[in-house]
Formats: C-alpha cells, structure tokens, sequence
C-alpha cells in the first residue's frame, strides 16, 4: 500500500497534535500519528482541498476487507452521535482517516485489529 502524506488545516494539525500528547491510543496508532504529522502538509483553513477529510466533513468509506460501507460526519466529541452518522474526530476511524483524500487506503488499528479502509468520497459540509 502507498503510503501518502496527510493535508491537513493549520487549526486540524493543531488539534491532531494535541490529542496525540494526552490520547490513550495503542502504540501502533501513536507512532503512525506521529510519523504522519511530522510528514504532514498544512494549509490555510481557506486552501485545504475540498476532498480531504477534516473536521466537520462527511466520508464515505469502505473496509476493503469486507466491502461494507460506511457513510459519517467528522465532529467535535461533544456532537458526536453514531445514530445520526455524527463521529467523534477522537474515534479512531476518525483520527485514521483525518487529513487523507478520496481515493486514499489507510491502515489502522481498531479495536478488532488492523484494518484497511479505502475513502470513496469526501464532501465538505
């Protein structure tokens, strides 16, 4: 799989980067974090490509393992919702997919392992 850098906003690098100093994320997902920030290019809030995932924007997603699809909006924790496909940019789908594109396949340890999932379609809402 190859491996792209993340594109993130001044304002979303600086929130990723914060998380990652207090975060309880396994080993693998601090390490991969860290790598992908210091790898990461960062835009104005007004230059960031509209197909990037970010805050307050809405993936569709698939697991490449199984097919399955999903449809969410990245948010702050507090609006998290999973009943309305309102995810916490905390979750770790959503840090794992924070700053990739359409088109991208990210892998990322998830409660029941590492797991890759293909983005199909970003809309920034």
């Amino acid at each position: 799989m190859e491996t792209k850098s993340l594109s993130l906003s001044k304002s979303d690098f600086k929130l990723l980067k914060e998380h990652l100093e207090k975060s309880n994320m396994s080993a693998y997902n601090k390490e991969k974090l860290r790598e992908e920030l210091k790898a990461a290019t960062i835009y104005s809030e007004d230059e960031l490509p509209l197909d990037v995932v970010c805050l307050k924007s809405e993936a569709r997603i698939a697991n490449v393992k199984t097919g399955k699809e999903f449809t969410f909006k990245l948010v702050m924790p507090e609006e998290a919702n999973i009943k309305v496909q309102k995810v916490s940019v905390f979750a770790p789908i959503g840090i794992a997919l924070f700053g990739y594109r359409t088109g991208d396949s990210i892998n990322w340890e998830m409660p029941d392992g590492i797991q890759e999932f293909k983005i199909l379609e970003v809309n920034r809402l």
